[in-house]
């Protein structure tokens, strides 16, 4: 059941730890878990170490996973960076420019988490009160599609 999708804004934004370009676009074709996120945030801070054991445990071939980090809503611009070394969190880290990235994906509050379609159509958005488990049993009907659509193409 697919409401009528949005296109998700493509981006072209940093990776905090090896200064690398990512963008949205570089996933074409396979479905992406998008989060943004600030280090002070209390559900941010609930939410991350959830996401981090999921990406540990992930297929990364057939899913995309990318955090951003809302710079432009932390006390400092290396809060964020602070943040990921003391939690060790090793997903993809991406730094917003200020609040560009945040705001042309009309984010209201952190974290904001988005499921991207392989054909780079939001189909899923959450805010700060979703739970973990709401969010990988949406991305669940996704990833089948995704399986079927490889099987198909071997």
């Amino acid at each position: 059941m697919h409401r009528k999708a949005m296109k998700a804004p493509d981006f072209s934004l940093k990776e905090a730890r090896t200064g690398k370009t990512v963008r949205l676009s570089d996933f074409a074709g396979k479905p992406v878990l998008l989060t943004f996120w600030v280090s002070w945030c209390p559900d941010c801070q609930r939410d991350l170490p959830q996401k981090e054991a999921f990406y540990r445990t992930m297929d990364k071939d057939a899913l995309g996973f990318l955090t951003i980090n809302a710079t432009g809503r932390e006390a400092a611009p290396d809060d964020g960076i602070r943040f990921i070394e003391e939690q060790k969190l090793t997903f993809p880290v991406l730094l917003d420019e200020g609040l560009k990235t945040y705001e042309a994906y009309g984010c209201t509050c952190v974290p904001s988490t988005f499921i991207i379609d392989a054909d780079g159509n939001i189909v899923q958005r959450f805010g700060d009160k979703a739970a973990f488990y709401e969010i990988v049993e949406a991305l669940g009907p996704l990833l089948s599609e995704q399986e079927q659509a490889e099987s198909g193409r071997e």
